[in-house]
């Protein structure tokens, strides 16, 4: 695992599955290499072009969604342990991954973080998934990326993409008021 994504993502070390965490930062590494940002860029560009001045980064955004996922799995695994299993190396790695298409659906321009030409076309979880299945990353956290977003409200989610539906939306709602 290369030093830069290990900075970008110090969560990686909670998934406990060595080829998972693997293929996870696999995923972002060749998302960085296809993509225009830049590292740098993701702790300076909003999580959303859909908020006007929006003043989250989108490394901010995506670690919370990381942490909020984790937190709800865990605090549901107390709670209803057995009766509801949560693999928590999938939340996580889903968390992770969930938004890392937007390194292909954003561009920078003048400063600004803009929709990039192929994003106009292909949406995240889409380009997500593409990545994803390109580094061998397993059809249960697939599913993550493609039904965390709007999209994934015609599919029937697992429980681990409905925790990660929903802290993404929970830290992205509000911005919206």
């Amino acid at each position: 695992m290369s030093s830069e994504i290990e900075e970008l993502w110090p969560e990686l070390e909670w998934i406990r599955n060595d080829e998972l965490r693997h293929q996870t930062a696999e995923t972002w590494k060749l998302a960085l290499k296809k993509s225009k940002l830049t590292v740098r860029d993701l702790h300076e560009i909003p999580f959303t072009l859909l908020v006007k001045d929006c003043r989250v980064t989108f490394m901010e955004h995506k670690r919370a969604v990381v942490h909020i996922s984790r937190e709800a799995a865990e605090v549901m695994s107390k709670f209803f342990a057995d009766r509801l299993p949560i693999d928590m190396d999938t939340v996580i790695a889903g968390a992770i991954l969930c938004d890392v298409g937007k390194l292909l659906e954003y561009d920078r321009s003048k400063g600004r973080a803009v929709v990039s030409d192929y994003g106009r076309y292909v949406r995240h979880p889409f380009s997500g998934v593409g990545l994803a299945m390109q580094c061998g990353v397993p059809d249960r956290v697939l599913h993550i990326i493609a039904a965390h977003a709007g999209e994934g409200d015609r599919v029937k989610r697992s429980t681990e993409a409905y925790i990660v539906h929903h802290a993404d939306f929970m830290s992205f709602l509000p911005f919206m008021s």
